[in-house]
Order: C-alpha cells, then structure tokens, then sequence
C-alpha cells in the first residue's frame, strides 16, 4: 500500500465535469482579468468573514506584500512575526524594506506565543504579523489586546487555515488585514496561484484595490507607486466551485486527525496540539517524534510520504543572518523545526490508510 502525503486528485476528481464548465464559460465569456467570478468570490469570501471588504490578488505572498504595504510600512520598520512558518511571510516583510523581528512561538499551538510578544515591541514596530500555522488559528484574543495597547494593527497570515476559527470567530475575520493563498495544495485551493486580502473596513479595502492595480482606481489617475497582481477570472471561477466544498473537506481533515489518534499514534509520536476553543482543521498534520530525519527517511521504504516543513526556522536562514540570531534564541521554534514531520493528510484519506501509516511507524520505531 502506498499512502500519499497529498491527494489533489481526489478533490478535483468528483467536480471535474463542473470545472469544465466553468472554464469554458470564462473562455466564452472573453472576460479574463477582474471579472464576474472575481467579483462574486471576493463577495462570497467576504460573506462567510461577517462582511469585511475582500480584494483578490494574485498570489498569497502578494496578498502579505499590499497588505503591509496598505498600512505603509516601509524601510527600517519592524514587524512582529513568527519564525516558524515559510519563508514568504518573512520575506513580505523585508520586501518593503522593513525588519522581520521574530518572536518564538507557544509549544502547543505552533503560532506565535503571546506571551513573549510585548518585549519584542519597540518604537520602531509597525504590525503585528501572527500566522495561523498548519489550520489551526493563533491566539488572536491575546494578540490583538497586547495591539490594542500598543495602537499597532494585527495582519493574520490565513494562507494555511481557511475554514478554522477561534472561539467561534472565522480565521480571516480577526485582525485589521487578513492574507489568504488559494495555492492548489490549500485547504481552499485553486488550480494554480491566488490569493485574497480581507479588509476590516471599506476604505482599507480601497487603498488595496488600488494598489494592486498599479495605484490606480481607474486606469487614467495613478495616486501611488502599486503592483500588477489581480486575481484571474479562471482561477476565481473553479475556487468559486472549491469554496462549496470547503467545510466538508475540513471536517475530513479532522476526521482524519482523530483517526491518527484513534489508531494508537500519540503512543508513538507527540501528536498535534489543538488549543482549547479552536476549530483546528488540519492543512498539515504535524507529529513530533526526536527521531524525525531517521523516521522520514524510512518511512517512504515502507510506501508512506512524510515531510519536514520548516526544518530551518526563519531567524536561522542565511537571507536573515544579518539581523543577528543565532541557535538557541528561539527554543521552541527551534526544537519544533528539529522534531516535527507531515504526515499525510488530506480530506480523503481513508481509515485504512491511517492504520497503514501508523502500522509503518510502528515498525520503524520498533
């Protein structure tokens, strides 16, 4: 038996004849940039997110480039994020100029531990950039008090985590800006690159229109310096299908996640943590094992895909090694990087499936 890390396929397959359809409605159409689909998602999107301002981009790390962009910060700015996550929520930040300040994360949820974070804070910090990391949401009620006192705006990285929510509270919904990457192995994908930033208000939104559009409102008046990056009509069209399907492929995922622990993992591994009141929905299914290169490595003999995400921490990559970190600064991000691996997950994945790949740890761990 071979047991995939993902399975794209097996999403796509049943809606196929619709996908069809709605690409040849857009071709027939001839509209192809900011079109009716563009439209309708951003407001379906925005519907689900309590009515917040929705403005489709063209791509997750564009989506956290405007969005930072939006609330203008700019060279020698500092933001607080996480050190664990990939490298484009980071790199968004150094884009502009500006100092990625990165603050460890809690040991049980993987994002950003609030605890830490007021130290952090100095009077060149701008933003507050916590990321919702593997599908399950920070601590944005912690969060956005310690941003209230400071009068700092909070950006949700959302790339990894459409669908989850927080004390009943959307992903998405909670920060002044919000980022979302439609990339085909998201939990709310595409067919190819996306992204999305949700707005708390319309004249946010406004200033985000317009700068993905060259910072013009109107093709003839151009106010500032802006990006090229719109959402395309074809990709909108099938996330539009994608989107009813959501919610039924995240309660896979977490049944899924049940059904690791049902199958006797967490006696072999740290299972994943889940925070109390979070609607966890699993975009990557992290255990924990000290072994985790060996298990890696041996595992795939045994016909199970696993994976390391993150196995070198943000403050740690040579891009950063300017701003002074070096191991140890940052334990918990730094352990979680040395001892966590993906196992697969995906919203199909079978029970059978499940028992195959704990059978296969078992065995490489006897």
């Amino acid at each position: 038996m071979s047991v995939p890390l993902m399975d794209i396929g097996a999403q796509y397959g049943p809606l196929r004849a619709e996908i069809d359809a709605a690409i040849a409605g857009v071709l027939d159409s001839g509209r192809f940039i900011l079109g009716p689909h563009v439209t309708a998602l951003e407001k379906e999107i925005s519907e689900r997110l309590g009515g917040r301002p929705c403005v489709g981009v063209a791509n997750g790390t564009d989506a956290l480039v405007i969005a930072l962009n939006a609330l203008d910060v700019g060279p020698g700015d500092e933001v607080i994020t996480t050190p664990y996550t990939f490298y484009a929520t980071a790199e968004a930040i150094a884009r502009l100029g500006a100092i990625p300040v990165f603050c460890d994360i809690d040991p049980v949820d993987f994002c950003l531990d609030p605890a830490l974070i007021e130290a952090r804070i100095t009077d060149r910090t701008r933003a507050i950039l916590p990321v919702h990391i593997f599908g399950q949401a920070a601590n944005m009620t912690a969060i956005r008090a310690i941003a209230r006192r400071h009068g700092l705006p909070v950006i949700e990285d959302a790339a990894q985590a459409f669908g989850g929510a927080d004390a009943g509270t959307p992903i998405g919904a909670m920060g002044d800006l919000a980022t979302i990457s439609f990339f085909p192995t998201k939990n709310l994908p595409g067919i190819g690159d996306g992204g999305m930033v949700v707005c708390r208000d319309e004249e946010l939104a406004e200033r985000v229109r317009r700068l993905r559009f060259h910072g013009s409102a109107d093709k003839i008046v151009f106010q500032e310096v802006g990006y090229n990056s719109r959402l395309d009509e074809l990709q909108a069209a099938v996330i539009r299908i994608f989107l009813r399907h959501v919610d039924s492929w995240n309660d896979g995922r977490r049944a899924a996640a049940n059904s690791y622990a049902d199958a006797g993992l967490g006696d072999l591994m740290t299972l994943p943590g889940v925070r109390d009141g979070v609607h966890h929905i699993y975009h990557l299914f992290m255990a924990r094992h000290e072994a985790r290169d060996a298990l890696v490595a041996q595992l795939g003999a045994h016909g199970v895909s696993a994976a390391v995400y993150y196995g070198i921490p943000m403050h740690l990559q040579p891009v950063f090694a300017h701003l002074g970190y070096g191991v140890g600064d940052l334990p918990v991000a730094e352990a979680c990087a040395n001892s966590a691996i993906a196992l697969p997950m995906h919203p199909h994945l079978a029970e059978a499936d499940v028992h195959a790949v704990v059978q296969a740890i078992r065995t490489v761990l006897a």
